[in-house]
């Protein structure tokens, strides 16, 4: 499919982006054995990545706002709409030279997401969707998977850490699911979790807490794919709580149903 004029513009300010964090995640594990320090190393890789992309993003939509994980809000000249950015989502694994962390922008016009791009740059993998005009990977068509069965489920999520809340509740859910499905998964970036769902290689994706950056562009790839997003009561308000369920169309239910009736024995 012949790339929408949107879709190139978030792909070029990814794509730029990308090339600078290629080149720093290259220095990564030389900063693990130095005094030097990896963590504000990284901090510098993530601001100069989102500076990259709000410099390109403005340049080519001038009056849209912005919603970025480094640089906050930026009001929107037309009032509506707004990119949705993280320019480095997976900033632990880059830190530790884990090749797996992702580039996401999402386009968000009077509170409705409308476009995302996923882009993880060591795999060169560009996952971006368009509402009513589908997703894809890499000019591939993306649809979520057939499975049906909980049984030969393979799901994702996220474990809080560094004291964030949530520890019993996730081991609630996953004793709740473990004994019934194939597997779990915890790879740490959330924006990938989705646009794995979304490409048919995890059935389905659940965690809590996250941000509008690291779900926005996922919401609609998943979407478009065929697939289920909802939060965790089954309503539509993922965006504003950040709790997010999402799977294809025959295991979004078992698994909310299986995350509700772990909560509700708590």
């Amino acid at each position: 499919m012949r790339k929408s004029a949107l879709i190139n513009v978030m792909e070029r300010a990814a794509r730029k982006a990308a090339r600078k964090l290629l080149h720093d995640f290259g220095e990564v594990e030389q900063l693990q054995v130095s005094r030097k320090g990896p963590a504000d190393f990284v901090s510098r890789a993530d601001v100069a990545a989102e500076e990259t992309i709000r410099e390109e993003l403005s340049r080519a939509r001038p009056d849209f706002g912005f919603i970025q994980e480094e640089g906050g809000r930026i009001e929107a000249g037309d009032g509506d709409s707004y990119w949705i950015v993280d320019p480095l989502d997976g900033t632990t694994n880059f830190l530790h030279g884990l090749p797996h962390f992702a580039i996401s922008i999402g386009l968000m016009q009077k509170g409705d997401i409308q476009a995302g791009v996923i882009l993880a740059p060591v795999t060169d993998e560009l996952y971006y969707a368009e509402r009513g005009k589908g997703a894809f990977m890499n000019d591939r068509r993306l649809r979520v998977s057939g499975r049906s069965r909980m049984s030969e489920a393979l799901f994702a999520t996220g474990i809080p850490y560094m004291g964030r809340p949530g520890h019993d509740t996730l081991l609630a859910e996953l004793r709740a699911l473990t004994d019934n499905i194939s597997g779990i998964r915890r790879f740490g970036v959330a924006s990938l979790d989705l646009a794995f769902v979304a490409a048919g290689r995890f059935d389905g994706f659940w965690e809590r807490g996250l941000h509008q950056w690291d779900i926005a562009a996922g919401i609609v790839l998943v979407r478009e794919a065929g697939g289920l997003v909802t939060d965790i009561k089954g309503g539509r308000k993922m965006m504003e709580t950040g709790d997010i369920v999402a799977g294809n169309g025959s295991l979004h239910a078992p698994l909310l149903k299986s995350l509700k009736a772990a909560t509700a024995t708590r």
